[in-house]
């Protein structure tokens, strides 16, 4: 009887020697004539151990990592399809530490069998929210993920079920689900890792929403830097049509859904909605002036649904399991769970999934095992490239929507970028404002021109050439680029520059020239 050996396909992974890996164990197996059986699992999200070996022995998976090529043989040696030990032994890969102590809801499948093994994902609960919302009414669909509390995890955090709800409300005609996923903020990878490890649940979650507004066409648009997960998705998309679980006739419903995925060019900027829309119709990705909002005039003109991925990823548990049962988890008015991305220079690296309400230093020093360098921290920027700086002394704020924006700061997507006390802040605002010039659509002044401007002075005040006056002209600059920017690309840039100023001065202070 073969033994069955999981190797992640994910593109984390394979970076670092997984397909070698892979090879050298089946070429070790054959030369020790022992029966193995390779899975191409997606990655656990647990980074810093890929590339992460799983061996089914004894009805547990056992988990060796980080495992490079030249440690097979003594993986061998040591009867690890036996899960024996080793020095790269971590024990039942559910019991590891990082992984036992999250609440996995969105991604409750990752890493658990072959992404496009649909059987695998059915038989762990997978569709089980389909087959409900299609037993259910529009509306019914609606105010379950309003009642659920579900919020955007894209970075707006606007409460999912009221967007659906929207478009449902819209007269009948042609509707549309867009799913974003032109993840482009600095330290973020939880969308690729889904994708790439779990594309049914994606799948999953834009059918729900189709039959939740009446929109029968769903289009996923993907950065063209992740050609894995482009490729994986559509792959994805044949299997569960082929399945009946996608097409004209749904689950044998009657109902219609029918998804592609479009590759974007590459552009940060379309990550934000209305560009993003506008790169689908062929045009130039720059933003739109708003309203109307796309719920009610969005691609092509027409009621568009426009959700994260990992919001449409949440959705099938919520239906599966109910909003009440989603509500359980969270704190307040920050419901569920929030996969954060733990990023930088910090030891531990991976996806963290864990109700909203944890610490950023129990997700800092508990998960992620402080800085990689062994310095002491210095800064964490939260939210991607245009989040502001947490410093060493707010390492206690809860991570909710509500309590993060009371101290100035944005979730965003999840993504945590830590810095140790070696950063220079200075240099990290002049790259904010950089940041945004060269990735600006250059549709509105105040982001277009505001972000030269405020790289110059910047530059200035870093060769300590009249400091307070420059310091002054920055404060002008980012209300204007946030008063008056088309989009969030000129509004927010603001955040991580006044941020550094204020809780980071002696970068900045250089002396008067």
């Amino acid at each position: 009887m073969s033994v069955r050996v999981f190797v992640p396909q994910d593109s984390a992974a394979r970076s670092v020697g997984a397909d070698d890996v892979a090879a050298a164990i089946v070429h070790e197996a054959a030369v020790r004539r022992l029966d193995v059986e390779i899975v191409r699992n997606g990655s656990r999200g647990l980074l810093w151990l890929e590339p992460l070996v799983e061996v089914e022995a004894g009805g547990q998976r056992v988990a060796y990592g980080s495992v490079s090529t030249e440690d097979v043989a003594s993986l061998f040696d040591a009867g690890f399809l036996n899960g024996g030990a080793h020095d790269l032994a971590h024990g039942q890969t559910e019991a590891i530490p990082y992984l036992a102590k999250q609440q996995r809801l969105t991604f409750a499948h990752l890493g658990s069998s072959d992404p496009l093994d649909l059987s695998a994902y059915q038989a762990n609960g997978g569709l089980d929210g389909l087959k409900a919302a299609l037993v259910r009414t529009p509306a019914d669909i609606c105010s379950m993920v309003t009642n659920s509390g579900l919020r955007g995890r894209g970075g707006a955090g606007f409460p999912a079920g009221i967007k659906w709800q929207t478009v449902l409300d819209q007269p009948a005609g042609h509707k549309w689900i867009a799913c974003n996923a032109d993840e482009g903020d600095s330290g973020t990878f939880a969308d690729r890792l889904l994708m790439e490890g779990d594309p049914f649940a994606l799948l999953e979650g834009m059918a729900i929403a189709g039959l939740a507004t009446g929109a029968e066409d769903g289009v996923i648009y993907i950065r063209s830097e992740y050609p894995d997960a482009i490729a994986t998705m559509r792959e994805a998309i044949q299997v569960l049509g082929g399945a009946g679980w996608l097409g004209n006739d749904i689950g044998g419903s009657g109902k219609a859904f029918h998804i592609e995925v479009r590759r974007g060019a590459g552009a940060y900027i379309c990550g934000e909605e209305s560009a993003m829309l506008n790169s689908l119709e062929g045009k130039r990705g720059t933003a739109r002036a708003k309203p109307p909002i796309p719920a009610i005039a969005g691609l092509f003109g027409e009621p568009t649904v426009v959700n994260n991925v990992l919001t449409l990823a949440t959705v099938p548990a919520i239906l599966a399991n109910g909003a009440d049962w989603y509500k359980s988890f969270g704190e307040g008015r920050s419901t569920g769970t929030q996969p954060f991305q733990l990023a930088g220079n910090i030891k531990r690296g991976g996806l963290v999934e864990v109700p909203f309400g944890i610490t950023l230093r129990e997700l800092i020093e508990d998960y992620g095992g402080g800085t990689a360098s062994g310095r002491p921290l210095k800064a964490v920027q939260i939210g991607g490239p245009l989040g502001a700086y947490a410093s060493a002394g707010q390492l206690d704020l809860p991570m909710t929507y509500e309590a993060l924006a009371e101290a100035g700061l944005m979730l965003g997507h999840g993504g945590l970028v830590v810095f140790d006390d070696s950063t220079d802040m200075a240099e990290m605002a002049r790259f904010a404002f950089d940041f945004c010039a060269i990735e600006s659509c250059g549709k509105c002044t105040p982001c277009r021109v505001g972000a030269v401007r405020g790289r110059e002075t910047v530059e200035k005040i870093m060769r300590g050439k009249d400091v307070l006056v420059n310091l002054a002209l920055i404060d002008d600059l980012a209300e204007v680029m946030r008063d008056g920017s088309l989009c969030a690309m000129g509004g927010l840039t603001p955040n991580p520059v006044l941020s550094a100023i204020a809780k980071f001065p002696e970068d900045f202070w250089r002396g008067s020239g």
